[in-house]
């Protein structure tokens, strides 16, 4: 029995035998074209064209976050960029193959080079290629394989076309070698509620046919497990299966305490899958998908449209919007594209919104217009807030222009160590663990090379998180929890005893952490905060909780 370990996706666990990906098509010749490069020219045009059509319908097919992530990489297909060096590559004498091979490898070399974000779009990149180069060959491009009998797929990494249209009837799990937290992948996974472990060191050593336990809450793939610990991995499977039967309803602990149980969304695309999984409201919108690919800043207009429809969906229920979160990994031209050698670090968030004031105070009045004409209760938060003066400023813009609750992202540990004055100012505060975690421990949560410090689990963020929660119980103000950390349902529970008052994830999760929530008790949910807390690691935090956990019978 072998453990090997890497990023859990998800909280799921899956059991079964091991089918690998086939490799990648191998590295086309270095010949001359026999053809002339008018000739090649023309089938790189119909390859280029023919598969972006059909990673363009794949998407369809899926939908969703999918559909979002195959359109980005279907426009690989179609850049202009990318099919100049082609077109070069071939006057020089190279065959069609050849030279997309070569134009490809030289744009994804560029991205891995960049690092962070765009060195996980460098999967995306060799994928189309894969694809073009097949279609040129005349081949079938790799993809996943079939099977009757359900499987873990092994993989180097997976492309998000196939990812999309994974049979979940017969992929029980994702393994991969490469990929980090926010590879698409991973994206792809956590959206479906695939279990899948990322990023793990030898995972393409597991031989075809070989039995895994895939345990994504614990970031571990045992390979060749004893009895025991497949027995043990089958009453977890049951106990899942149990959880999903608890009814949908408002999130409370065991002895009734009530935990609003909300929604993270990307868009108003997910309105449906967030009502239908029983959230309570929306804990987390993200307006960038109103931002993303524009030249300029919507309009009052264009933005009234989309909020709008978004509280119109929740009569009478809490809507938290996030102002624009750019910057970093989502630079956008009117806004700030300077180039800065740190961005994580630089003119983001609330920052570049007040260097643009104009376009904060656009959204902020298509917010109010929106809420005044429904009857969702609006609540407004200004990401990356680490000053006193930086709430002080955002709480009275809001008010100038109607949004009547307002409030801080808590993302930086300075607003979490001035939680109590930040409380004092605005009316709640939201907690965004992905990124309190990263500039906790000093590690960009974009960059797979360091994802295992991306723990939530650390007792350095979780003090973080009870500085906060003490905060908002001596003020009376709420704070929620809006990161990854809330859809681990166990680590729910640690961060309501540590003061959360409500907890937002993606729907997917609700069912699982709802489920959680009704096993535990007040006591023990502050029980298990203050253990988590005495720990050193993350490690050491989890054992430290699953100790004070009842044993199954």
């Amino acid at each position: 029995m072998t453990t090997l370990e890497g990023v859990g996706v998800g909280r799921g666990i899956a059991v079964g035998p091991v089918l690998r990906m086939p490799e990648r098509l191998p590295e086309p010749a270095t010949l001359a074209s026999t053809i002339g490069p008018d000739s090649e020219k023309e089938r790189v045009t119909g390859a280029l064209a023919a598969t972006a059509a059909d990673i363009r319908v794949r998407g369809e097919k899926a939908g969703g976050k999918a559909q979002e992530v195959l359109e980005a990489q279907a426009l690989m297909a179609d850049d202009p960029t990318l099919r100049s060096d082609i077109d070069m590559r071939v006057d020089n004498g190279a065959t069609a193959e050849r030279a997309v091979f070569e134009a490809f490898a030289g744009f994804r070399d560029m991205l891995v080079a960049l690092g962070g974000y765009m060195a996980e779009r460098a999967t995306d990149l060799d994928d189309v290629s894969q694809r073009v180069i097949a279609r040129l060959s005349g081949v079938s491009a790799p993809g996943v394989p079939e099977s009757d009998i359900p499987f873990v797929l092994v993989a180097r990494d997976l492309a998000p076309a196939d990812t999309a249209l994974l049979d979940l009837s017969v992929v029980l799990g994702v393994v991969t070698s490469d990929g980090g937290p926010t590879s698409h992948t991973a994206i792809l996974a956590r959206e479906k509620g695939i279990t899948a472990v990322v990023g793990v060191s030898g995972a393409l050593d597991i031989t075809d046919g070989s039995t895994v336990i895939v345990d994504a809450a614990a970031g571990s793939v045992v390979v060749d497990p004893s009895e025991q610990e497949t027995g043990r991995a089958n009453a977890e499977l049951q106990r899942r299966a149990a959880r999903a039967d608890v009814p949908v309803g408002p999130g409370a602990l065991a002895d009734g305490t009530p935990v609003p149980l909300l929604a993270n969304l990307g868009s108003v695309d997910g309105l449906d899958a967030a009502l239908a999984a029983g959230a309570e409201g929306v804990g987390l919108f993200r307006t960038e998908f109103l931002f993303l690919d524009a030249s300029s800043a919507p309009t009052v207009a264009q933005q009234y449209g989309h909020y709008s429809k978004l509280l119109r969906a929740f009569p009478g229920k809490k809507v938290v919007v996030r102002v624009l979160d750019a910057g970093a990994d989502k630079p956008l031209a009117f806004l700030n594209d300077a180039h800065e050698e740190n961005p994580a670090l630089g003119l983001r968030g609330l920052r570049a919104l007040r260097a643009s004031e104009q376009i904060l105070r656009d959204q902020l009045t298509a917010l109010a217009r929106a809420a005044s004409e429904t009857d969702a209760e609006l609540w407004v938060m200004a990401p990356m807030v680490a000053t006193v003066e930086e709430t002080r400023y955002f709480v009275a813009i809001a008010r100038e222009l109607g949004i009547t609750t307002s409030g801080v992202m808590v993302e930086v540990p300075s607003s979490a160590l001035l939680a109590d004055r930040i409380l004092a100012e605005a009316q709640f505060a939201s907690i965004g663990t992905n990124d309190l975690t990263q500039y906790t421990l000093a590690a960009d949560r974009l960059l797979g090379s360091v994802a295992s410090f991306q723990d939530p689990w650390h007792p350095a963020v979780l003090r973080l998180v009870a500085e906060v929660g003490r905060a908002g119980a001596a003020l009376g103000k709420p704070v929620g929890i809006c990161g990854e950390a809330a859809a681990d349902p166990l680590l729910a529970v640690v961060l309501v005893g540590l003061g959360a008052t409500s907890l937002s994830m993606s729907p997917s999760a609700l069912g699982d952490v709802r489920a959680e929530l009704l096993q535990h008790t007040r006591e023990q949910a502050v029980a298990f905060g203050a253990a988590a807390l005495g720990a050193e690691d993350a490690a050491g935090a989890r054992a430290a909780v699953r100790a004070l956990l009842p044993r199954p019978a």
